[in-house]
């Protein structure tokens, strides 16, 4: 049975990984710069990962959330204590895109309303409620286009205050640091009055942290570089280093009443292993530091190199511009250099998702190949 083919794909197969680097069935050694989409927070096979999620599976991997999961509570508190959101609620489910399906869902519960807010350039998911927030026609089929959403400019906060006043609006929902729509950012007085406007209009100010949470920006959550506090932050990617586990915070203000959310792998005994042996090691390791010294060493060195017109991003999610399109640069750094990047909607970016815990040495490495494939397309 053939796969149904909606990916493209680099004629590589990884077969093992260790730290910052992957191997394909050839024996290659490649430098992983993306993360797989910014999934791997603390490098592949890191030795607490896999005794947690190998202990765990030898012991219990899953039962259903009719029973008491203490994990599930540890890893909360865990989240509490590492992020600093006190008060806040742990709902698990299994990717981004479910976390902030129910994130609207549970704004349009808690406010009565059905209208979102969303911004150019956002990307919110795949599914239902999430897909129609993402401003990406192209994956948005009509039963996702019949959900009430209005998409905006980013740093429009006269057109988010006359959507607000409408009165007809649930949630606004941003990426403090955009990912696939090419690492943009609002100002901190655009951020911030969305804030106060949400709060004066009985709306959801949904925070998605989904790729740029879990200390990738260099504070836990990125909507910590300003004054808010969103009602609702989703979580996912970095959350497992590869195991699907996703989850959303819940302020205190939304009261719970059974049957309101639900799913049946969410919040397992194997996720709850992995997402618990991820925030150990971000804590024990002191990966957010890292985060913001191997931020700072890499654009360091990117502002020395000619071709790169922009950097975007904030800690260890960073966009490199070009004045061209990158995807045949991303092929050579591939195919030639054996290094894994990534692109964006803004097709002269190219993305850099590395684990939480790179080095100077693999930065050094990049730059050094990055610099020889710039000079092949010069020729």
């Amino acid at each position: 049975m053939p796969l149904f083919d909606v990916y493209p794909l680099y004629n590589v197969t990884p077969v093992s990984g260790k730290g910052i680097h992957v191997y394909d069935d050839n024996g290659t050694e490649y430098l992983d710069l993306y993360g797989g989409h910014a999934v791997i927070s603390i490098g592949h096979a890191h030795p607490n990962y896999v005794k947690a999620v190998t202990n765990q599976v030898e012991t219990l991997g899953f039962y259903s959330n009719a029973i008491q999961n203490p994990l599930q509570k540890q890893l909360a508190d865990k989240i509490e204590t590492l992020s600093g959101c006190k008060g806040y609620e742990l709902f698990l489910c299994n990717s981004g895109a479910e976390a902030n399906e129910n994130a609207l869902k549970l704004a349009s519960f808690k406010t009565g309303k059905k209208r979102v807010l969303a911004f150019s350039n956002g990307f919110h998911g795949r599914t239902s409620a999430a897909v129609a927030a993402t401003d990406n026609k192209n994956i948005i089929a009509p039963i996702n286009a019949q959900q009430a959403v209005t998409i905006l400019p980013l740093n429009d906060i006269e057109g988010v205050k006359a959507e607000l006043e409408k009165g007809d609006v649930c949630a606004v929902i941003v990426e403090f640091i955009q990912g696939i729509g090419g690492l943009d950012q609002g100002t901190a007085e655009f951020f911030e009055a969305i804030d106060k406007l949400c709060k004066a209009n009985n709306t959801m100010f949904i925070a998605d942290e989904i790729q740029c949470g879990y200390g990738r920006s260099g504070k836990f959550f990125a909507f910590q570089h300003y004054d808010v506090t969103p009602d609702i932050i989703s979580l996912a990617k970095g959350m497992g280093n590869g195991f699907p586990i996703g989850g959303i915070l819940i302020h205190p203000d939304i009261k719970s009443k059974y049957g309101m959310l639900g799913t049946t792998f969410g919040g397992n005994h194997l996720a709850c292993a992995a997402g618990l042996a991820v925030l150990n090691t971000i804590e024990e390791e002191k990966l957010i530091a890292n985060v913001n010294v191997m931020s700072e060493y890499l654009m360091s060195i990117a502002k020395t190199i000619p071709q790169i017109k922009k950097i975007k991003g904030r800690g260890l999610m960073l966009g490199l511009e070009f004045d061209f399109e990158v995807g045949d640069l991303r092929k050579e750094l591939i195919y030639n250099h054996h290094m894994f990047t990534g692109g964006a909607a803004n097709k002269k970016l190219l993305r850099i998702l590395p684990p939480l815990n790179i080095e100077k040495e693999h930065i050094n490495q990049f730059f050094d190949a990055l610099k020889k494939a710039l000079k092949e397309f010069e020729k």
